[in-house]
């Protein structure tokens, strides 16, 4: 089998740890990537450490400032691994590299709604989905380390208009795709719907993110108080009403059974899932502060909650389902974003982001 020649545009934990176990394998990877981290692994190898302790350096990876300094390639596959508002700019230094993109352009971000801008870009035939759960976290530049066993990639064509034209060759490429993966040591699983894929993800990545960031607490802490663990419910609520007006239906993701308990999620007691759901974050998170907290406490303009709680705002209003809980959480972050001085108000303060919640005029 070819090596698969692949630009990876995002230097951060997961595309370092994807492209380590690439290049590992034999197949040749650029990374582009901050220069802080591109220099450290120009110096030294791509360092990865399993979750037992034992580290693997990787010298057979490239790593560069930007995509032009990648070029010409050309390559078999590109994977975007920025945040999700980094996803414009990282398409723009893509389409005005002075080279024709890859023939396929897969996101392995968070969210949704990258996809959709792949396919904006540079049309739907070079969209492709992509999933995956991977504990992971870089302790310093070109060190990534993997704080718990077990990950995996999940693949499905993004499709679009062209979709019945393009399905043998797209399949055939994207059970290729999974087979190298896997191969590298990284399970990979092709689904046949990206939204059914990407929105089961979205459940996963949603749960005590927007609400741990907005209080400055972990998970494990503020799912204990039942007003909290109620805001989240009635998020998950929303999200998966979008989701049946859309026609897109939880997946079974891993070890997660989604579509298993999204019947539960959506009908079932209070009284019942807020202990459920305490035991099963505090058991992924620990006391681990997630994605979204991070962002806003590094001072990043952007949050990627426009991308998860946002998501299912917008899509929502598309289908004529209101989601108030998951607009306040995302407009509440956002501003806590816009305006760093605000946050000390909301620290700790469960009561003020519970009033405001009661006063939503939800179901």
């Amino acid at each position: 089998m070819d090596p698969l020649r692949t630009l990876i545009i995002g230097a951060g934990a997961i595309g370092c740890f994807v492209g380590g176990k690439l290049a590992a394998a034999g197949h040749a990877v650029t990374l582009v990537g901050r220069p802080r981290t591109t220099a450290a692994i120009q110096a030294r190898g791509l360092e990865l450490r399993t979750a037992g302790g034992a580290t693997q350096t990787i010298p057979s990876i490239s790593a560069v400032s930007s995509v032009r300094d990648a070029l010409p390639g050309p390559f078999h596959l590109a994977i975007l691994a920025v945040k999700s508002y980094d996803t414009a700019a990282a398409l723009d230094e893509l389409a005005s590299a002075g080279a024709a993109p890859p023939p396929a352009i897969l996101s392995l971000q968070n969210g949704v709604g990258n996809e959709e801008a792949i396919a904006d870009r540079f049309g739907a035939q070079r969209a492709l989905a992509g999933t995956i759960t991977a504990p992971v976290e870089a302790q310093e530049p070109g060190l990534i380390q993997v704080t718990k066993p077990g990950y995996a990639i999940g693949l499905a064509d993004f499709g679009g208009g062209s979709r019945a034209a393009r399905h043998s060759d797209q399949s055939s490429f994207l059970a290729a795709l999974a087979s190298r993966f896997s191969a590298a040591g990284l399970p990979a699983q092709v689904h046949q719907s990206a939204r059914d894929m990407k929105w089961s993800k979205l459940l996963m990545n949603m749960i005590g993110n927007a609400t741990s960031a907005i209080l400055a607490q972990p998970p494990g802490v503020t799912f204990a108080d039942p007003r909290i663990s109620n805001l989240e419910i009635d998020a998950l609520r929303e999200a998966l009403r979008v989701m049946a007006a859309s026609d897109i239906r939880p997946l079974n993701l891993e070890k997660y059974p989604l579509r298993t308990l999204a019947p539960l999620l959506r009908f079932g007691p209070r009284a019942l899932l807020r202990p459920a759901l305490h035991k099963i974050v505090g058991g992924a998170r620990g006391g681990k502060m997630p994605s979204l907290f991070l962002d806003l406490d590094a001072g990043k303009e952007g949050s990627e909650v426009g991308w998860y709680n946002g998501a299912i705002v917008r899509r929502g209003g598309e289908v004529g389902v209101d989601a108030p809980v998951n607009r306040l959480l995302t407009v509440t972050l956002q501003q806590l974003a816009a305006d760093p001085g605000a946050r000390a108000g909301w620290r700790g303060n469960y009561a003020k982001l519970a009033e405001e919640a009661s006063e939503l005029s939800g179901p």
